[in-house]
């Protein structure tokens, strides 16, 4: 019998985000930076648990996206990961709708997120849009073209804000990994 709990990260406790932290680790196969750890917390997470044991996650935190000249407030989609050995049994799936709940709520313009490629079936099939026009980000010296995102970027429109898929999406500045 698995549960779903959403938390902000400032009330999870010192062993929940070590337990956060190793899924991570483990789903992402060592590649998981401090700077990718860094832009998952912070936020609203989604985590699913069999007993006392997490066995999935995604986080989201709030961003600024340009596009068309406007700034949106924008709920990030971070560090979804499923446990190896529990894959393909809907988990994934309940993690997204909890988060796709929090986004409906209000708060934001737009949802928006970067897929890998094995998890792009998961996000299309919950209605996420490919992003088709060209990616940047807001760095320290101005507008930077992020062509190596380009064609990884999903967002879910939100309260009737007007999207042109084809245009341009800005990302605000951080560390390591801009998007």
């Amino acid at each position: 019998m698995t549960d779903l709990r959403l938390a902000h990260t400032s009330a999870l406790s010192p062993a929940e985000l070590a337990a956060l932290r190793a899924l991570l680790d483990d789903a992402f196969d060592g590649e998981f930076t401090d700077e990718d750890w860094d832009h998952t917390i912070g936020g609203l997470h989604a985590l699913v648990l069999d007993g006392t044991e997490l066995i999935a996650h995604g986080s989201l935190v709030q961003r600024r996206l340009l596009h068309g000249g406007h700034p949106l407030r924008t709920g990030y989609v971070e560090g979804v990961a499923v446990r190896a050995d529990r894959r393909r049994a809907g988990h994934g799936s309940a993690v997204m709708a909890a988060l796709e709940g929090a986004l409906r709520r209000g708060g934001y313009q737009l949802g928006a997120l970067g897929a890998a490629d094995e998890a792009v079936p998961l996000y299309e099939g919950r209605g996420w849009r490919l992003w088709r026009g060209p990616s940047g980000v807001l760095a320290p010296t101005g507008i930077e073209r992020t062509p190596d995102e380009d064609g990884f970027l999903y967002v879910f429109p939100l309260h009737g804000t007007p999207l042109d898929l084809d245009g341009e999406l800005v990302c605000d500045w951080r560390p390591g990994d801009v998007w």
